[in-house]
């Protein structure tokens, strides 16, 4: 159509000249023959040739320079450069700007003024320049068009330096305050790409983006409660940037006021307002109410509406009531010039809280009524298990408009679960397309468009909120896949004591999504698992309830099942370890030397060492253990008190005594040795073996020590002497009797061992190893004598032991004595006391060697020493242990 008035304007153009000429120069012809004008300027309007139908286009960019180059437009035009002189070429636009020349001399086209796009065609996505090229000589003119393209020449800008929000100190984070947006006078991508806050803050983000209706939109979202208390104002800048290269960037300062009372800010019943008036329409008439509610009293619910206003945007056209919200023409608008206006109004409470809503007034020409929707039917909520093809909403769209105006199409927007289907005439439902999940999405919002065929078409929306209810389809599940807690024992987990908590958590809502946790049946040493833990069915802690002992039980492995609430009910299990941590709760235990039942009852702890030792001969072996683990049991040894403090030691971890030096004569023949025994807890626990150490060189010097200690132990009372008495003379008995026995069992044994020895010296270093008996690791005796009285350590007082054929050794376990030279003496054997040794009677072979040092227990004596000292310690009524 445009291109058809172009024509129309270039032929009277030339046909206008052409009539004047044939005035100017005809004139006389004219007179004589009326008529004869109109009929040359017809015969010159049928002269004229054809326009080019296709129209010439370039492109330039704006805020060019004047005379910038923008084509050879003659060569285009399949011209010489010199027709354009002696065709009067020009150029000619229907405003009459001439924003282009032509030089003739060159054809070229170039810019006779400085281009503004923003100034020439506003808002629009395209902007063309359109002229004629004009000749004559024959009449001829083209169609030039010129789009001027966008440069990033305008920064996005703010209606307001500061805006200033009064917002309320119990506003919950995640609420909104909608801002009027900065304004890009460029488009495309040279306009508004983008918004930040800076700097950074922990209150405050910012949201933005388009809505369905195609409407920008700009938010602060709080994003942590506000606190008065704590900060009374909260300011920072909110900077919009466009996306030209160079970026280009506008600012406007945000100051928060956080006020301690209005709760509630004004609600507009939509978000978007959407008004139709005719052009025609009278000044001061109605365009549309924008209502807005306040839930306070009081002043604070009073509302009152003002436009928001806009860079570059003017209002002047429109009129909003402060106390109704209606909106009123101010003057008659122009279709042409704009086919709708976007308006916005900000309502505010007498608490300074605000919102804002887009109004949007469509000027239409003739097509005065939009699409209604009515909605016969609707269901929400629905079930995320509903089958695809569900009818979720029935309705039907209308239009009081006839003829294209009032055919309506309808439209589901930017929907992919939903779908919209014909149902009768006019009806539509609105049906699932596919399944639901509802642990996905939760509500769905379904905005159906219906709009008219008019010119332009008016829309209506109808949006639908669609609720999705919870079905059990989901089984909870443990924030880990097992658990492992380390218990310490005893009192760090005493009877309810919390051990630890697991959790699980189920995707589903309501009564499905609640969880409760049980334990799995299960035994512990024999014991039921439920004796030892519970677990708490609604928070799942678990409790100890009952203490531990890591001696008895060292871990404990358990199952937590956790289950929902639906029906059926859906439940998983989760692995848990208790691993219980020992503590150093036992002190060490001796084994050897074992503890005397009561003071002087024994002869517990009594090692035999000869003066003649030599230093780190081994005398005794202290043995404990610790029921501990670990560090806890890890245990060593000091020699805490001693009679003689330099003349023994203790192996620090193997508890071995031995002599640190040569006994001396001064050195008291009986030793007493307190050796302490520690643990490395903490803090650490100690026990503490008592040994007595008797330095002689023979058993009669032994024996005399021993009872001489046993008198100088405390006496009993007198009244105690006839019942020694009557022990003594029965002892006495006893041991004549035996001493016939053994006197008897000593000759043949002497006869038997002459059958051995060599008839020249006696000796025994002829004999194999094999007829010797091991005593505590001494090979002193031959088998063939193994039936011999003998004193343990663990005998009791005035107490003698046979016996059996047996080389078993009757004391606890030691480590065997080193290998020396012949275990056996030769020669004779008599003691300087009148006492006489046999030669299976020697119950140490170190005493002979000088490369053994340390001497063993006492473990066999001879019968007739056992008789003459036992007989002298009873008739003298002394005890000896």
């Amino acid at each position: 159509m445009a291109c058809v008035e172009t024509v129309v304007f270039a032929e009277r153009f030339f046909l206008g000249k052409l009539c004047q000429s044939f005035q100017r120069t005809g004139r006389f012809f004219s007179r004589a023959v009326p008529g004869l004008r109109q009929v040359l300027c017809l015969s010159a309007f049928l002269s004229l040739p054809h326009a080019r139908a296709e129209p010439i286009r370039y492109s330039v960019a704006e805020e060019g320079e004047s005379g910038s180059v923008v084509a050879n437009v003659a060569e285009d035009a399949g011209l010489a450069p010199a027709q354009l002189s002696a065709r009067r070429a020009r150029l000619a636009s229907e405003d009459g700007r001439q924003h282009f020349r032509l030089d003739r001399g060159t054809g070229r086209l170039v810019v006779a003024e400085r281009l503004d796009r923003e100034e020439l065609c506003g808002q629009s996505a395209t902007c063309t320049l359109p002229f004629e090229l004009l000749l004559a000589n024959p009449l001829q003119f083209f169609r030039v068009e010129v789009a001027v393209e966008d440069i990033n020449d305008h920064s996005p800008a703010f209606p307001e330096e500061q805006v200033t929000f009064k917002i309320l100190e119990t506003s919950n984070p995640g609420s909104r305050f909608p801002l009027e947006g900065a304004r890009d006078l460029d488009v495309g991508s040279n306009s508004i790409q983008a918004y930040s806050i800076a700097p950074r803050n922990e209150y405050f983000s910012v949201s933005f983006g388009s809505r369905s209706e195609g409407d920008k939109y700009v938010e602060l979202v709080l994003e942590k409660p506000l606190d008065r208390e704590e900060e009374a104002e909260v300011g920072f800048s909110l900077i919009a940037v466009d996306g030209g290269s160079p970026p280009r960037s506008g600012t406007t300062q945000i100051r928060i006021v956080v006020l301690d009372v209005n709760d509630n800010a004004p609600v507009f019943t939509q978000k978007l307002y959407v008004g139709q008036v005719l052009e025609n329409a009278a000044e001061g008439s109605v365009v549309l109410s924008v209502v807005a509610t306040d839930r306070d009293a009081g002043p604070n619910g009073e509302v009152s509406y003002q436009f928001s206003q806009a860079v570059g945007q003017s209002h002047s056209s429109f009129a909003i009531d402060a106390v109704t919200g209606e909106i009123r023409l101010t003057k008659p608008l122009d279709f042409e010039a704009a086919e709708n206006h976007e308006l916005s109004v900000r309502a505010t409470d007498g608490g300074g809280l605000s919102a804002m809503c887009k109004v949007l007034v469509e000027v239409v020409d003739v097509n005065d009524n939009a699409p209604e929707v009515v909605v016969s039917s609707f269901s929400s909520p629905l079930p995320e298990n509903a089958l695809p093809g569900t009818v979720v909403a029935l309705f039907t769209v209308r239009d009081r408009d006839a003829g294209a105006n009032g055919k309506i199409s309808c439209a589901l927007e930017d929907q992919l679960l939903f779908s919209l289907r014909p149902a009768y005439k006019n009806y539509y439902e609105l049906v699932t397309v596919s399944t639901l999940d509802r642990e996905e999405t939760a509500r769905y919002t379904l905005a159906v468009t219906a709009a008219d065929a008019g010119s332009p078409p008016l829309t209506t929306t109808q949006t639908f909120t669609v609720d999705i209810s919870d079905v059990n389809d989901n089984v909870p599940v443990f924030n880990q896949t097992s658990y492992t807690m380390y218990v310490r024992e005893n009192n760090n987990n005493a009877a309810g004591a919390l051990v630890l908590t697991v959790r699980a958590a189920d995707a589903d809502w309501g009564q499905n999504a609640r969880v409760r946790y049980r334990l799995s049946e299960g035994r512990v040493r024999g014991a039921p698992l439920s004796s030892y833990v519970s677990v708490q069915a609604e928070t799942g802690a678990l409790y100890a309830l009952r203490s531990f002992d890591y001696e008895e039980v060292r871990e404990v492995g358990l199952w937590v099942r956790a289950e929902d609430g639906g029906a059926p009910a859906l439940s998983s299990n989760v692995s848990v370890r208790l691993v219980i941590v020992d503590e150093n709760d036992n002190a060490p235990q001796v084994l050897y030397p074992p503890p005397a039942p009561a003071p002087g009852a024994g002869w517990a702890g009594v090692e035999l060492a000869p003066r003649s030792a030599e230093p780190g001969a081994l005398v005794a072996k202290v043995v404990a253990v610790d029921a501990d683990a670990g560090q806890n049991a890890w245990l060593s040894y000091e020699l805490a008190k001693a009679t003689e403090p330099g003349l023994f030691r203790v192996g620090l971890h193997s508890g071995e005594v031995r002599t640190a030096r040569f006994p001396l004569a001064r050195d008291a023949a009986r030793q007493s040795l307190v050796v302490v025994v520690k643990d490395h807890g903490r803090p650490a626990l100690s026990a503490t073996a008592t040994l007595t150490v008797v330095l002689a060189e023979s058993v009669a010097e032994l024996l005399s020590e021993l009872g001489s200690a046993a008198a100088a132990a405390p006496g009993e009372p007198a009244g105690s002497l006839t019942r020694w008495l009557v022990v003594a003379v029965a002892a006495v008995s006893c041991l004549f009797l035996a001493f016939l026995l053994l006197l008897l069992a000593l000759r043949l044994r002497r006869w038997r061992r002459s059958q051995l020895l060599a008839a020249g010296s006696g000796a025994l270093r002829g004999v194999p190893a094999s007829h010797f008996v091991g005593i505590d690791g001494v090979r002193a005796f031959l088998h063939s004598y193994s039936h011999e009285v003998s004193l343990t350590a663990d005998s009791r007082k005035s107490q003698l032991r046979l016996s059996g054929g047996s080389c078993c050794d009757t004391l606890p376990a030691r480590p065997p004595a080193e290998a020396s030279g012949d275990l056996v003496p030769t020669g004779d054997h008599v003691a300087e006391n009148g006492a006489f040794f046999l030669p299976n009677t020697e119950f140490y072979s170190e005493s002979l060697s000088t490369k053994q040092a340390s001497w063993k227990r006492l473990a066999l004596f001879s019968p007739l020493q056992i008789f003459h000292h036992g007989l002298n310690r009873l008739l003298g009524l002394q005890e000896y242990n």
